[in-house]
């Protein structure tokens, strides 16, 4: 079982910028991806970035330039900056860790760019 905390989300004007994190606990050995996603109201939940063990990250065209994740092994902790935010960036930003068998999702937490 892999537990997940996020934090980070807030109210930022547009061009502004925001660092979310998640940390991971319990077995953290077992994932192999980290990610994020997120959902604005009405649409599906989408990927926004995500980074294997071995290091090769994936980025969704719509915030290629603008975001990056990182992770630091030593804390289980991933971390998406997030720059030159939009309006259309407005979302429930949520954590994942996949293992080989299981999925596992943060609580989520809210991004909200708005001036």
């Amino acid at each position: 079982q892999v537990q997940l905390v996020e934090s980070g989300g807030g109210l930022v004007q547009p061009g502004g910028s925001l660092r979310l994190s998640c940390a991971a606990s319990g077995n953290v050995l077992s994932i192999n991806v980290r990610g994020w996603y997120r959902q604005a109201p009405g649409k599906q939940r989408e990927l926004v970035a995500s980074v294997t063990g071995i290091g090769r990250i994936t980025y969704a065209d719509f915030v290629k330039g603008r975001f990056t994740i990182s992770r630091d092994n030593a804390k289980s902790t991933v971390y998406l900056q997030m720059n030159s935010l939009k309006p259309d960036d407005t979302a429930v930003y949520y954590c994942n860790a996949a293992s080989a068998r299981y999925n596992y999702w943060g609580q989520g937490t809210q991004v909200t760019v708005s001036s």
